[in-house]
C-alpha cells in the first residue's frame, strides 16, 4: 500500500527506513536499504520536493562538508495528504452515469467510430452506433 501511495517500491523502502532510522544521510539510507547511492539521492530529492520527507544539515564540529540528513513524515500525514485526491476520484467514478447523462435502467448501444479515408472531400466523418444510426 505504501508503494502505491508513494508511487514506487523504492520510495516506500526509503520511507520505512527513515521511519525506523530518522535523521539519516542519503549514504546511510542507501547502505541500509541496499539502494544505489544515486538512486537514493534522486528519490530523496523527489520525496523532499513533495514534502514527504524533511531534511536538515547535519551539524558537525570542524571544517568539512556537512551532509543533509532526512526523516520521513508520519504515515498519518502521508495518507492525509492524498485523501482528498482519492475522494475526488471516487466521487467521479460514483457519479459517472450523471457525467455521461445516462438515466437509471436506460441501456445504450455501443458506439462505433469510423474515420473517413479522405475521398469524401468536404464531408465530415460520422460515427454510427451498433444499430447503424448516425451519431452526430
Amino acid at each position: 500500500m505504501l508503494a502505491w501511495v508513494l508511487d514506487s517500491e523504492t520510495r516506500a523502502r526509503i520511507h520505512v527506513y527513515l521511519r525506523q532510522t530518522p535523521w539519516s544521510t542519503s549514504e546511510e539510507m542507501a547502505a541500509g536499504t541496499g539502494l544505489y547511492p544515486s538512486t537514493a539521492r534522486q528519490a530523496l530529492a523527489e520525496l523532499h520536493a513533495e514534502e514527504n520527507v524533511q531534511r536538515r544539515k547535519r551539524s558537525a564540529s570542524g571544517a568539512g562538508n556537512n551532509p543533509y540528513e532526512y526523516t520521513a513524515i508520519a504515515p498519518s500525514d502521508l495518507i492525509g495528504a492524498i485523501v482528498e485526491d482519492v475522494q475526488d476520484e471516487l466521487d467521479t467514478v460514483f457519479n459517472l452515469d450523471a457525467h455521461l447523462d445516462v438515466r437509471a435502467g436506460e441501456r445504450r448501444e455501443p458506439v462505433d467510430i469510423t474515420v473517413g479515408d479522405g475521398d469524401d472531400a468536404g464531408e465530415d466523418a460520422v460515427g454510427r452506433n451498433a444499430a447503424g444510426e448516425r451519431d452526430d
